[in-house]
């Protein structure tokens, strides 16, 4: 392995026994390209061509008040296969805050979880005030990676290849976008949304395949919303309002607390891709919150969804976790419990049909994303650590037949969201890999796995040594090199 280290950039970050600056969250500082990585198991398959692109959080200055994993400063990091060969990069994401915090040599904005007043500055996002780090997640549109932040940010645009940047994106509108936008590949159509805390509380848009803001219109809601995530079929755009969002009183006083609204439904607005807000259909379904979809798609009068249907959106504390117990709480899948769940919105009769997939706790669903807003049969999902944001395990779920295969690491290793990479001229839709990133907390080190989806059950058959150990975080994508050829 060959390893090229970059120049250093400004932290500022103390020792701290804060559960999300240590152990598998321990920020990762440096920025390094390496090339002919080192393989420690199998071989590196040579019928997979493309990038994986994976989204974490890296503290870089001491925070201003207390500190919230989702506050990192957001660092890309990107393996690159081609011809059973393997490379690897990771850089910041290099955002106005970020370059103002360096130019400043500390932390100029408060987190999450911080009183309004705290940030130096004014901020970014739905909440205000915060900084946009970028840090959630990223998408490939245009041959060109997009990485965003979750409470809407500015979008940033990156080489998947190379990691270059080049700023923001020109089409993101004033409000920004949320993280969780849609590229529909068979038009080249990047679908989006944002949210805020003044009327219409919601904008959802399209962005054309040339990179131009094609479409964008408001989402009128009775207030403001906290949604996360969206997903589409060929002739609709699925939107979110649920009954978990900021305490309307103590958002009068500029505090941001979320609480669960009780007798207030779910509900999801369908609207046409390029529709008007009198075309959106409101349904009405089960309270709850969902972090994440998997897919949706098209199937006689009906619009099938699938996603995360959260059990108790609201949870208490942990206590054991002393002054930490509500954020750890938040973080922990075991907590909240989001269980596969699938809706049905009938759009003759406007009703809502829904079903239990699974009854464990899972999340951070992946697919095969040629089937994206198609009918699919595989679903690629990931198991949680009791009281931790950290992954131990993979599942996948046959929706056909009901059936689900599941890998479990070993004690210690954690993995990240791992997207589907299908085999060159691959022959059906699970003819390809998972791809994951794992952090061997035993060890102290990382490496990237391949598990072959055609023999899930098995594990990984590759196993590919990273030059340095990095930090958990949230969001990962494929995209194949044939797509990114495309655009040049």
């Amino acid at each position: 392995m060959l390893v090229e280290k970059l120049p250093p950039v400004k932290a500022t970050l103390q020792p701290s026994n804060h559960p999300y600056l240590n152990g598998a969250w321990t920020p990762q500082h440096e920025e390094v390209t390496a090339f002919d990585l080192d393989v420690i198991e199998g071989v590196i398959p040579d019928d997979i061509d493309g990038v994986y692109l994976r989204n974490t959080e890296n503290q870089l200055h001491q925070p201003l008040g207390r500190y919230h994993p989702f506050d990192g400063d957001g660092m890309i990091h990107q393996i690159d296969f081609s011809g059973g060969k393997a490379s690897y990069r990771n850089r910041f994401v290099r955002t106005r805050c970020f370059a103002a915090e360096q130019d400043a040599g500390g932390s100029l904005w408060g987190g999450l979880m911080d009183r309004t007043g705290t940030s130096k500055r004014p901020g970014f996002g739905a909440h205000g005030g915060l900084k946009d780090s970028s840090s959630t997640d990223i998408i490939v549109h245009a041959g060109k990676a997009v990485s965003t932040f979750y409470q809407c940010g500015e979008g940033y645009v990156l080489d998947p290849e190379t990691l270059e940047q080049s700023g923001v994106a020109s089409w993101v509108p004033l409000d920004g976008i949320s993280a969780h936008p849609k590229v529909d590949e068979r038009t080249g159509e990047l679908l989006f949304f944002n949210y805020s805390k003044h009327a219409p509380y919601m904008h959802y848009g399209v962005v054309g395949p040339d990179g131009k803001l094609a479409h964008y219109v408001p989402v009128p809601l009775p207030g403001p919303r906290l949604p996360h995530d969206m997903m589409f079929t060929p002739n609709w755009s699925i939107l979110c309002d649920f009954p978990l969002f900021w305490d309307e009183e103590l958002l009068k006083r500029d505090i941001h607390v979320t609480r669960l609204h009780e007798g207030l439904p779910s509900r999801f607005a369908l609207i046409p891709r390029y529709g008007q807000p009198e075309d959106i259909r409101w349904f009405e379904a089960d309270p709850t919150f969902v972090l994440h979809f998997i897919n949706a798609y098209e199937e006689g009068d009906e619009v099938i969804l699938d996603g995360y249907f959260e059990e108790d959106p609201y949870p208490p504390p942990i206590e054991s976790a002393g002054e930490y117990a509500h954020m750890m709480a938040y973080v922990d899948e075991h907590s909240f419990k989001p269980k596969l769940h699938r809706w049905r919105f009938n759009l003759v009769d406007g009703t809502t049909k829904e079903e239990r997939l699974d009854d464990r706790i899972l999340e951070f669903g992946m697919m095969n994303q040629r089937y994206l807003g198609l009918p699919y049969r595989y679903a690629y999902s990931t198991t949680s650590k009791p009281g931790w944001f950290l992954f131990n395990g993979f599942v996948k779920h046959d929706l056909q037949t009901g059936t689900s295969e599941q890998v479990m690491l070993e004690e210690g290793r954690y993995g990240s969201e791992a997207p589907f990479a299908p085999r060159i001229d691959a022959k059906d839709e699970d003819d390809g890999y998972l791809v994951s990133f794992i952090i061997d907390e035993n060890r102290g080190t990382s490496e990237c796995i391949l598990i072959d989806c055609k023999r899930f059950s098995e594990g990984p058959v590759c196993r590919i040594a990273l030059p340095h150990k990095i930090s958990s975080g949230t969001h990962a994508h494929w995209v194949e090199r044939k797509d990114l050829r495309k655009y040049g």
